[in-house]
């Protein structure tokens, strides 16, 4: 990769983006042919899912200027909402002078768990378990000999105790399991699935859901990020200047509004997922498990609350870091079979699962700031609405180069509403 900062590469006529991908990213642009509609079949679709009728498309726009641990990546992110994909590459060309974005991941283990109900005497059987439990995990490592062989494979076993639930207590055994580049539900389903009998044996019980969890609570992503003080004042479209002081003051401020109330963090964190899940589709990674486990995870002590933090270091700089879990994978699934999804991946030139959920967390990172940027300055509706707007002008029937010149207009008169767009192109008759 040359660099992920391409001058003009907004303004470039669409059939020219691709080449200039190719050319940064040292790739042949045939590389890169599947992010173009016909990459995607519906025969392909139809060894996916069942009763596969045609494909949908999203658009897939390009995260640009990110350096990511050193290391310049070009990021693929699959939306339909507009001004997350300028939203967050601004965002990271600020972030470019102190260094880029910084990113660490823990060990890539999954939680496997096995529900064991009717056991007469719950903790002489917690006791059991743990008896028995090397043994188990023997047992759990001759599944996989390769995931094993490449250094994964079950790694632990926790017992919990339900105390209370809607059935009385009962028993839950957490198999911590390595995984290594996969998201590892299949390895892990599979694993819990062979202990069972095991399990109900040692235990007198009956061992009921055997299933991964996606609150990924051991497979962490953390990232983090510094903006310059001075990078961060700016003029907003009607003239007025804000400091770096008040940009900086007021990210703060905005952030401690979801880190105090679940009613913000909610939409907050929506913010920071527009960015997560962009990558996370376009990389053919399963966007649900990460968008349940990032909201149990913000719920973790109790009460829901924000999954990044910002603040301002010894300098006075804006200092934010995002941490949540991560449980994505560079093989099996859909990044082996979708055209585009392996197009996605070879263009980050990503080698392992941890690489990848650090990219993931860093555009993250940088959505939620360009989320709280606007918000504490000129207000999110500034740029959303002039983006939204084009929406609005094609919905209402505009085409070529009447798109911009309604939009144009409903932006002037703050008015961006279809029966507005409708009667401007009926006006123009």
């Amino acid at each position: 990769m040359t660099s992920s900062r391409i001058a003009g590469f907004y303004n470039l006529p669409l059939g020219e983006r691709l080449e200039k991908l190719a050319e940064a990213a040292g790739l042949d642009p045939a590389d890169l042919a599947a992010f173009q509609v016909s990459g995607f079949s519906s025969e392909q679709a139809n060894d996916m899912v069942e009763n596969v009728v045609g494909v949908f498309g999203l658009p897939l726009g390009m995260g640009m200027n990110f350096i990511v641990n050193g290391r310049e990546v070009l990021i693929p992110m699959v939306i339909e909402e507009p001004s997350v994909v300028a939203g967050a590459s601004f965002m990271a060309k600020l972030v470019r002078a102190s260094g880029g974005f910084t990113a660490s991941t823990s060990a890539p283990e999954m939680i496997g768990q096995i529900q064991v109900l009717d056991v007469k005497d719950l903790m002489n059987a917690s006791m059991k378990l743990l008896e028995h439990k090397s043994e188990l995990l023997a047992e759990a490592n001759l599944l996989d000999p390769v995931l094993t062989k490449v250094g994964g494979g079950a790694r632990d076993l926790e017992i919990r105790v339900i105390e209370a639930s809607p059935i009385g207590q009962f028993l839950v055994l957490h198999l911590i399991y390595d995984v290594r580049d996969a998201m590892g539900a299949n390895a892990v389903n599979t694993a819990c699935e062979k202990l069972a009998p095991h399990i109900a044996r040692i235990t007198g019980g009956r061992v009921h859901l055997r299933i991964l969890s996606n609150l990924a609570d051991k497979r962490l992503v953390k990232a983090r990020c510094t903006v310059l003080l001075d990078d961060l004042a700016f003029k907003d479209p009607s003239g007025h200047m804000y400091t770096g002081e008040q940009v900086r003051d007021g990210i703060i401020e905005a952030w401690a509004f979801a880190e105090a109330d679940p009613y913000r963090a909610a939409t907050h964190n929506k913010g920071i997922m527009n960015g997560v899940d962009a990558v996370v589709i376009a990389t053919g990674n399963d966007w649900r498990a990460i968008e349940a486990g990032a909201h149990a995870y913000a719920a973790r002590d109790g009460r829901y609350t924000s999954l990044s933090t910002w603040g301002r270091d010894a300098d006075g700089n804006l200092t934010g870091e995002l941490e949540m879990p991560m449980a994505v994978g560079i093989i099996g699934g859909a990044t082996r079979v979708h055209p585009a999804a392996i197009a996605a991946l070879k263009l980050m030139g990503v080698k392992t699962a941890g690489e990848l959920a650090g990219i993931i967390a860093s555009v993250g990172l940088a959505q939620n700031m360009a989320a709280l940027r606007a918000l504490a300055t000129e207000g999110i509706q500034s740029g959303h609405m002039t983006l939204h707007a084009r929406q609005v002008a094609i919905a209402a029937g505009a085409t070529g180069t009447l798109v911009d010149e309604v939009a144009a207009k409903m932006v002037a008169e703050k008015t961006v509403r279809i029966d507005r767009a409708e009667q401007f192109l009926k006006d123009r008759k």
